[in-house]
């Protein structure tokens, strides 16, 4: 195998692992590992850039599987991208326009076109790190995580118009017939069915991603990375799509790996390079201050607001695109992409610090953030109210939805669900479940939730062990209750950290599921053995 492979592996490794430590996301290390090996001598190949392509294209495929088209035409997401978009370019246009005034060196080069230019990049978000974020989080499907997703995919589609209009490539004639694409959802639905649960699946989401998204729409002039989006989008409403995204998971993590330390490739900088990539850091707390004003002003909460707002807090891998074309074409010197790739790799570790600390910031600045939000609130967003309900299931999941519907045999409409998720509210309320919109991760739920003392029990059922301890530590705060509280843990140290927080009972999962199975089996037999006095003797 080749030695500067286990190289990069090797140190890629080590600086993901040394971050990991400090509770930062290892993507920050795998950064700090592309620097390094720059540092050392080495540099990018073609082959490293093919695999940090392919990890893009897995993820923007992987956002599409879980992503409803509607949200793309919420007015907090169009309307919202279009809004920042301007207002962020009008700011660094004049904030760039005035250190070229002071004389900067590196400036003084640069026309009104270069600098409207720049700023145009420093407007747009990262796709991959933001979805990373949001991901390792829990909470892509949260109010805000689908949002700032909404509003990246908004960006995709200004890049894609800016890139087409730039590089002078119209696209094909055949790019019309994309639109037809919808009507062979039948088709790939179909095979999906028939992919089963193993290597196959794996192989069709290649297919899905590379072939019918990225390749199809690059063979006409448009996108690669906007087609593969697409083609996960036209599976998103099947059964099957999340699984699909499961299996794909850890490849599209190992791939990413790539993309990182691509970034921390771009060039050596020099000491000016570097005071300017640190003043752009800087700047980006306006371009935070520009999304939570935005956001604000469509009637979202102040959380809601600062959360999709630190979700975007970063510059954009397609900066550097655009710097790279500016560069080729003698827009802008080489000494801007320079600057470009660093500004971008410090955005992420702001970002990564800021989404880490972001309930104790916005603990600690409620109450000037509340100044900014609106009296009526958006529907998404407004407060919970449990009714006469006596027993409650946070996470309508699987086993949420199972444990709901044997409580309701014997309570009957008494119970109710909550899960953060309003589609899958909708879909359960269609069902005929009494279940309400409300993510339990978010500090403002706990203060929203008008509990009443006819609640009896609570039931904790979110899948992530961080959501049930969380909920646990919140329900904690809450006096003047006297309800009981159960939990599911998946490991022993799950379930001592449950019972610590005061969780009545804790039902794990692995340590049940044997029980449970061996009881349900020995009640059919029981069953039929009563029926069949001839097997009774076995």
């Amino acid at each position: 195998m080749d030695s500067t492979i286990l190289l990069f592996i090797g140190v890629a490794f080590t600086f993901g692992m040394l971050i990991n430590l400090t509770g930062l996301p290892p993507m920050v290390g795998f950064l700090l590992a592309g620097f390094t090996l720059n540092f050392i001598g080495f540099e990018s190949s073609d082959n490293l850039v093919t695999l940090a392509n392919l990890g893009v294209t897995l993820l923007l495929f992987s956002i599409g599987l879980k992503l409803d088209i509607r949200t793309l035409f919420k007015s907090e997401v169009w309307g919202g991208a279009s809004i920042h978009l301007i207002a962020s370019l009008i700011f660094y246009t004049a904030i760039l326009f005035v250190i070229k005034q002071l004389g900067v060196s590196l400036f003084a080069g640069l026309d009104v076109f270069g600098i409207v230019l720049i700023s145009f990049a420093l407007s747009f978000s990262s796709t991959v790190f933001a979805v990373k974020i949001l991901e390792e989080k829990s909470e892509a499907n949260s109010l805000y995580g689908r949002i700032a997703i909404g509003i990246l995919i908004m960006q995709d589609i200004f890049a894609v118009l800016f890139l087409t209009i730039s590089v002078g490539k119209i696209p094909s004639i055949w790019a019309i017939g994309l639109v037809a694409l919808p009507l062979v959802r039948p088709l790939l639905y179909k095979l999906l069915d028939k992919a089963g649960h193993g290597e196959l699946l794996v192989l069709y989401g290649f297919f899905l991603a590379l072939v019918v998204g990225a390749g199809l729409f690059e063979s006409v002039g448009m996108k690669a990375d906007l087609g593969a989006l697409i083609a996960g989008m036209l599976l998103a409403g099947h059964p099957s799509a999340k699984e699909m995204a499961r299996s794909l998971f850890n490849l599209k993590e190992l791939f990413l790996v790539c993309f990182f330390l691509n970034i921390g490739f771009g060039g050596l900088p020099n000491i000016d390079h570097l005071m300017i990539a640190t003043v752009l850091s800087v700047l980006l707390f306006g371009k935070i201050a520009l999304y939570f004003l935005t956001l604000s002003k469509f009637k979202l909460r102040s959380r809601t607001s600062l959360f999709a707002a630190f979700s975007l807090a970063n510059y954009s891998e397609f900066g550097l695109i655009v710097a790279s074309l500016a560069t080729h074409k003698g827009w802008l010197s080489r000494d801007w992409l320079i600057i470009t790739a660093i500004a971008v790799s410090l955005s992420f570790i702001i970002a990564a610090l800021l989404n880490k600390y972001a309930d104790a910031i916005y603990d600690h600045y409620r109450i000037a953030l509340k100044r900014h939000q609106a009296t009526r609130l958006h529907l998404d967003d407004r407060p919970v109210r449990v009714g006469d309900a006596q027993i409650l299931v946070m996470g309508m999941g699987r086993i949420g939805v199972g444990a709901y519907d044997a409580l309701k045999t014997t309570y009957g409409e008494k119970v109710m669900g909550i899960d953060y998720n309003h589609l899958t509210t909708l879909q359960h309320r269609e069902a005929g479940r009494r279940v309400i919109t409300g993510d339990a991760l978010d500090s403002d739920f706990w203060t929203k939730l008008q509990l009443t003392n006819n609640i009896k029990l609570i039931l904790l059922a979110m899948p992530d062990h961080n959501g049930n301890r969380y909920a646990a530590e919140q329900l904690n705060n809450i006096q003047n209750c006297s309800f009981k509280v159960a939990a599911l843990a998946h490991y022993k140290t799950d379930e001592q950290e449950l019972n610590a927080l005061g969780v009545n009972l804790v039902f794990n999962m692995y340590e049940e599921a044997g029980a449970g199975f061996a009881r349900h089996v020995w009640t059919d037999f029981q069953a039929i053995l009563g029926k069949s006095p001839q097997k009774r003797d076995l």
